[in-house]
């Protein structure tokens, strides 16, 4: 049913007393502090320059939020106004759409819309993401080669295992259950580099595939060592019994 007078007069109010409380807001928070020049005036600084990257960092987020906030004020504000001249043009109530009448209780939720809830725009919810987040999606983004079979680049993983060598802010000292070795705090310290068997860290051959030759290292040591503790003779397992005599037998 179409809105009678008073129905008319009580959303006016409503909306103009939402108008009344979103400048009331901005007067009182000086309209998010956008009006100084840089973000470092907000806080009193005359220069940004002696100031840590991290503080940095924070500040502008800040701006950024405050930005967001006013940007989010003003979009409420600019529906406040066209509801209130659709009032004045006596439209208020009837979807600027398809021309039918907006239900009453859709109105009293959400007074200041001009749309049914079948044609409302804001009713999808944007899919758009930051473009950073292809790149820097957790962990490594795509820049970890680990799920790739038998790739062994250089990946951003990598990377940070390299660094993270030198410490990172998670010390034992800072763990509920300390690690044994401080190779613990950061994740897959052991993992090969370059390589994905540990042998071919110490085997190597011509361009053609053959001379296989092995190159004495700690890598190659300690290969040894493992093997004799398992008691095999490869990492794959032991060699098969046609094969096993051939290196067992001092004879030959």
């Amino acid at each position: 049913m179409p809105l009678n007078q008073n129905q008319i007069a009580d959303f006016r109010a409503a909306l103009i007393k939402m108008k009344q409380d979103i400048n009331k807001r901005q007067g009182a928070n000086d309209e998010f502090d956008l009006k100084s020049d840089f973000f470092h005036e907000s806080m009193g600084e005359l220069s940004s320059y002696d100031n840590h990257p991290a503080d940095e960092g924070t500040e502008l987020f800040e701006r950024e939020k405050d930005i967001a906030l006013h940007q989010h004020l003003d979009y409420e504000l600019e529906k406040i106004e066209a509801a209130l001249a659709s009032i004045e043009k006596g439209t208020y109530g009837k979807c600027i759409a398809c021309n039918k009448e907006i239900p009453l209780e859709r109105l009293e939720a959400v007074p200041e819309t001009l749309y049914c809830k079948e044609h409302s725009p804001d009713q999808t919810i944007s899919t758009n993401r930051p473009i950073e987040e292809g790149v820097l999606m957790p962990p490594f983004g795509k820049f970890d080669m680990d799920e790739q079979d038998e790739n062994v680049a250089y990946d951003a993983e990598d990377s940070w295992q390299e660094v993270a060598k030198w410490g990172t802010s998670e010390t034992p000292s800072d763990l509920a259950v300390p690690s044994e070795h401080y190779n613990d705090t950061y994740i897959e310290y052991d993992e090969n580099v370059g390589y994905v068997e540990d042998y071919e860290n110490f085997v190597g051959n011509d361009m053609y595939g053959k001379n296989i030759t092995v190159f004495p290292n700690d890598q190659h040591d300690k290969y040894e060592e493992t093997l004799d503790e398992e008691g095999i003779m490869t990492s794959f397992g032991d060699l098969p019994a046609f094969e096993h005599d051939a290196y067992v037998d001092d004879d030959k």
